[in-house]
């Protein structure tokens, strides 16, 4: 019972430890936010673009939106062998470089967490479906 007790707090910890990154990331404060991972953490960004500190996608972003924030509806949590697996599942909302708001942009980023540090992100997101239905492609 207490190692379920205790890889329940652990998780928890983790799914918090992602949450203050995504708020740092938010911010945007990409060097309070690299105070999560550790140095060189891969982050897989929309479209396979590859970054190894979260200033790569805090200028990729800056290029795509004028500006945009997460609405995080839920973290899952899924304990594994010496990691965590947190799931952050929520929705983008701001502004396109033109000043267009948006909001209800679906996205999913996936982190690997070992021993309080995030060791990898995956991200995914609908932004460039919206681009695309944007200028009147349906793919």
């Amino acid at each position: 019972m207490a190692t379920t007790t205790m890889q329940r707090e652990s998780t928890q910890s983790d799914a918090a430890i992602v949450e203050a990154y995504l708020e740092a990331s938010m911010a945007p404060d990409p060097d309070r936010a690299a105070t999560y991972m550790l140095p060189g953490t891969r982050i897989t960004f929309t479209g396979g673009r590859v970054f190894d500190h979260p200033r790569g996608p805090t200028g990729f972003n800056a290029g795509r939106y004028r500006w945009v924030k997460k609405r995080m509806d839920r973290f899952d949590v899924c304990p594994a062998d010496g990691e965590t697996i947190v799931y952050s599942v929520g929705t983008l909302y701001g502004e396109w470089p033109d000043g267009t708001a948006f909001e209800g942009n679906r996205y999913v980023d996936r982190f690997v967490v070992r021993n309080g540090k995030i060791v990898a992100m995956d991200v995914w997101n609908d932004s460039a479906e919206r681009i695309l239905l944007q200028r009147g492609i349906e793919a």
